[in-house]
């Protein structure tokens, strides 16, 4: 809901329904006594139609209520609470349409028990409080959903990509130069793109770009290497082939104004992951190194060099893929940072197909596995150093094993961090024959958990805090035993 006319019309519907339902009253009752037809009341009562001034009165003297009563829109009591989530930022902002749900389908479902469903937001909202779940997380949170519900996989903008590439001459089968697209934003679109020392403007050292529109210019930092220039500018250059007009103007992400910014400015990254890393050429590559018999980890390398020397917009690419196009369904990536100084690592981005997988983000810094191969890598990771390695994690306490591949760096646009991206294959019969090293020598099978508080892993030698969860569940388990046991004793 974006116009105050949309919450107008809702509040209105809102109100006939409750007056017709007071009476026991079908839309059909209704419909005979006004004289209206029964499709009609139902658009009205699901907020897309709003009635002229004789039809009102119509309404109204049949449900034997006051014109001024239908047409305010103060809700009553028992539709207070109602309010709250017409006038929430949910309504507001979040296109709900990308989930297939149907906002009045939805309207309908509230009002049908409005105190019923908004204490069932409110304790939503009081948990995001609690954990610490501010606006700028769950947008993010709805943004990964909808990444999940299609795979992370949008042919649309893939279309978009070949096409552009094609009316530009652009050959996708090699690494696109900075020149070409600087060259394509200044003619096709008025840019300016120039050089900037942002560090002289204190706190701006860790920014990558600033686009300002009024006058179409690019300032792009001058510590930018040439990988993270071109995304930049491929990015740059998604915003406009996909006409994207509410948009962030800063790289990395400083504030944000709506929903709508953050998902344009996801379709203008996959534009640009989908230009720099051509989607037949990483098919290829892929396919052929899951031929290989043993896991080497300058292999790996090998192929992110040969599309970019980014591992981020390298591993965030393969999910884009993975799943679409190799039948690979089960998998995570994540993004962890630990600082300089600092032995706590969080995670940054995560992404899950197909379902929840195993290791997640934790919003109650609880402390991370250090069985990780991500997190063994930003510990034994060296000044300007690229470390990649794989191993086997097995999730003793849900049954499962991935196969984790791991690249970390230090990441040059902030005080001495390191990050780690990591990509996690569920692993099952069929991709054990699909991919070929897995049964490498070279790769050690490694028991992990989750959590070092949620883990049951006895003998960890690496263990940063007690299995405090595992002992309270251990502890509630031996009272309901005790209880029953007494249950008996006494029967």
């Amino acid at each position: 809901m974006n116009a105050e006319s949309d919450f107008i019309k809702t509040v209105f519907g809102l109100k006939i329904k409750q007056q017709r339902q007071k009476k026991n009253w079908s839309l059909q009752d209704l419909a005979i006594k006004t004289g209206l037809s029964k499709s009609y009341l139902n658009e009205i009562e699901n907020g897309k139609k709003y009635p002229k001034h004789d039809k009102i009165i119509q309404i109204s003297d049949a449900l034997e209520c006051t014109f001024d009563d239908l047409v305010s829109t103060k809700l009553d009591k028992s539709l207070t609470p109602f309010n709250t989530i017409l006038q929430s930022d949910f309504f507001k902002e979040i296109p709900l349409d990308l989930f297939g749900i149907n906002k009045n389908n939805l309207i309908s479902i509230i009002s049908d028990a409005p105190k019923k469903v908004t204490a069932f937001i409110n304790a939503l909202i009081e948990i995001s409080q609690n954990y610490n779940l501010g606006k700028e997380r769950f947008y993010f949170a709805v943004l990964r959903s909808f990444q999940e519900l299609y795979d992370n996989y949008f042919p649309e903008i893939e279309e978009k990509v070949i096409q552009f590439a094609h009316e530009n001459q652009l050959e996708l089968n090699t690494h696109l130069e900075a020149e070409a697209l600087e060259n394509i934003l200044s003619k096709k679109w008025g840019y300016t793109i120039q050089s900037e020392k942002f560090e002289k403007f204190e706190t701006l050292d860790h920014l990558r770009s600033l686009f300002i529109p009024e006058k179409k210019l690019l300032l792009l930092h001058k510590k930018l290497e040439k990988d993270q220039k071109v995304f930049i500018l491929a990015k740059e250059t998604g915003f406009n082939v996909l006409e994207l007009k509410n948009r962030p103007n800063t790289y990395s992400w400083l504030d944000f104004g709506s929903f709508e910014e953050i998902l344009n400015n996801f379709y203008a990254s996959y534009f640009a992951g989908a230009l720099l890393i051509p989607k037949q050429k990483i098919i290829e590559k892929t396919s052929e190194f899951f031929t290989q018999d043993h896991w080497n980890p300058q292999s790996f390398e090998n192929l992110i060099k040969s599309f970019t020397h980014s591992p981020e917009t390298f591993y965030y690419r393969l999910t884009n893929i993975l799943s679409s196009e190799l039948g690979i369904k089960d998998l995570f990536y994540l993004c962890l940072v630990k600082k300089k100084n600092s032995d706590k690592i969080q995670i940054l981005k995560e992404l899950h197909l197909n379902h929840q997988q195993a290791p997640h983000a934790n919003a109650t810094n609880e402390h991370y596995c250090r069985k990780w191969i991500a997190v063994k890598n930003l510990h034994h990771l060296k000044e300007n150093e690229t470390l990649t390695d794989a191993q086997i994690s097995h999730y003793k306490d849900h049954g499962v094993s991935y196969l984790v591949i791991s690249t970390s760096q230090k990441n040059p646009f902030s005080d001495g961090s390191n990050r780690s991206y990591c990509l996690g294959i569920l692993l099952n019969a069929q991709m054990i024959r699909k991919i070929n090293f897995i049964k490498s020598s070279s790769l050690k099978t490694i028991n992990v958990g989750v959590t070092c508080e949620s883990c049951s892993i006895a003998d960890c030698e690496v263990r940063q805090a007690p299995p405090i969860r595992i002992e309270k569940e251990r502890f509630n388990l031996n009272m309901k035993n005790a209880i029953e046991r007494l249950r008996k004793d006494i029967l």
